[in-house]
């Protein structure tokens, strides 16, 4: 069906995905993510705090995630070839799994650890503990507030956010566990500040690979309701039935939507099946927020030509 063109309709993948729009944020996280492990470390190693090296580790594989996800997004942004045909943006998901997977992790071997330091009084040079959490805990806010703005665009700089989150708080716990021995030499209050930050870990690893399995499964993007769009389908003028629904992630970001679209005999010619293209194009735009769709347009009766099965 010629005479109307259609190549400027959101068909195409050719605004980059989310994690590629905010390098520069998640590169400077990085950076400070980095000096606040030096410092934790240098302090860990002085004080012989656990909790210290705990959050030194969190921070350490959170700045190891958001370099993942960073190298990622530049491999994301190589062309589509016939082999690949959505090219490499999936490789942000399998960064964030990544990511998930380092979480995990940490959090298990922190928590073994903790648990046998029980029952011992290691010495502790408790001030140069808190000056350590202090520091690493102004490092992740100034990386909360740098990734803030971003965190609802893309699956990778959600993640960091929420590790950065976690690291804060973990931060908060070395300092108060290092108040509590200051105050009163417990020495106990160091494993289990090393448990509470375990316990913070696990939580969002479980959350950020659940999002990611959801990706990899090809699952209905959150916030997108099939019956919805097959009702909003059905109210374009000239379709009589939508069957084959489908509607998933490609990468954070990039949601796709292809359907067979059924339509009635006087609708099936040239110029009315472009108008019907361009309705159903700009409907799922607007309501859907859904730009890359595939429509296959087909006459009422040649549903009988395919296989059964279809949603």
């Amino acid at each position: 069906m010629g005479g109307h063109d259609h190549a400027g309709h959101g068909h195409g993948l050719t605004g980059g995905t989310a994690t590629g729009r905010h390098r520069r944020r998640l590169a400077l996280v990085v950076a400070i993510t980095l000096a606040g492990v030096a410092v934790q470390l240098a302090g860990a190693w002085l004080s012989g705090s656990l909790a210290l090296l705990a959050d030194a580790g969190h921070m350490l594989s959170d700045a190891a995630g958001v370099s993942i996800a960073l190298f990622a997004a530049w491999v994301a942004t190589r062309p589509a070839t016939a082999k690949r045909s959505f090219g490499w943006q999936r490789a942000e998901v399998l960064a964030a799994l990544a990511n998930a997977a380092a979480l995990t992790a940490v959090a298990i071997v922190i928590f073994v650890e903790a648990v046998r330091r029980f029952g011992q009084t290691p010495d502790i040079d408790t001030p140069t503990m808190l000056v350590a959490a202090l520091a690493g805990g102004a490092a992740n806010l100034a990386c909360l507030l740098i990734l803030h703005g971003g965190r609802r665009e893309s699956l990778n700089v959600r993640g960091a956010y929420l590790e950065v989150l976690g690291d804060l708080l973990g931060s908060a716990a070395v300092v108060a566990a290092a108040v509590v021995i200051l105050l009163t030499g417990q020495t106990a209050a160091d494993p289990i500040a090393s448990i509470a930050i375990a316990l913070m870990i696990l939580p969002r690893a479980w959350s950020l690979m659940r999002e990611v399995v959801d990706v990899l499964l090809e699952a209905t993007p959150r916030g997108v309701d099939l019956d919805e769009v097959r009702r909003h389908i059905l109210e374009v003028d000239g379709v009589t039935d939508v069957h084959d629904l489908h509607a998933w992630t490609i990468t954070s970001g990039v949601p796709v939507c292809s359907a067979h679209v059924v339509l009635a005999q006087d609708s099936f010619t040239a110029e009315r099946a472009h108008d019907v293209l361009d309705a159903l194009l700009e409907c799922l735009g607007e309501h859907f927020d859904t730009e890359h769709c595939t429509f296959q347009l087909e006459p009422e009766g040649h549903v009988r030509h395919e296989s059964a099965g279809h949603a």
